[in-house]
């Protein structure tokens, strides 16, 4: 069996590059989908991905996963933090679900070290750059083909 996996993006995310690099590295979005996607490869898996500005979009895209994909890989941005549709809409579809963030946010502002969708993911992995997203992939991956 092929897993499918939905890579999400939230808002800001399609600034990559060109925003706060300091904070956020010198990837844009487009570079680190291409390294999804190789790592997806490597792995035999299949990706779906989405950016999207737009909470609404995020959350039915999320719905429309269900019975089309076995596990979420998502950053939700700025979401992560006042999303609790977006919290809502994970719970309700109930996939496997990898919460990833390019900085570590814990030692950022106070206000993003609340996160809506941790305690309904399966682990958060966060501080690593783009490397978040391919550590979170491989931890999706593994936990999806352990339980099978």
């Amino acid at each position: 069996m092929s897993l499918n996996i939905l890579v999400l993006h939230g808002p800001n995310l399609n600034l990559l590059g060109k925003r706060e690099p300091g904070i956020y590295g010198v990837l844009t979005l487009a570079e680190i989908d291409r390294l999804l996607v190789t790592k997806a490869q490597q792995l035999q898996v299949n990706l779906k991905i989405l950016q999207s500005n737009h909470e609404g979009e995020l959350v039915t895209a999320i719905h429309e996963a269900l019975d089309q994909q076995q596990g979420i890989l998502i950053n939700a941005g700025a979401y992560t933090h006042t999303s609790v549709a977006l919290r809502d809409a994970l719970a309700g579809v109930a996939l496997p679900t990898v919460e990833v963030h390019l900085s570590n946010i814990y030692r950022r502002e106070e206000f993003r070290h609340h996160s809506w969708i941790a305690p309904i993911a399966l682990g958060q992995i966060s501080g690593f750059g783009a490397k978040s997203y391919l550590l979170g992939l491989d931890a999706l991956v593994s936990h999806l083909r352990s339980d099978i």
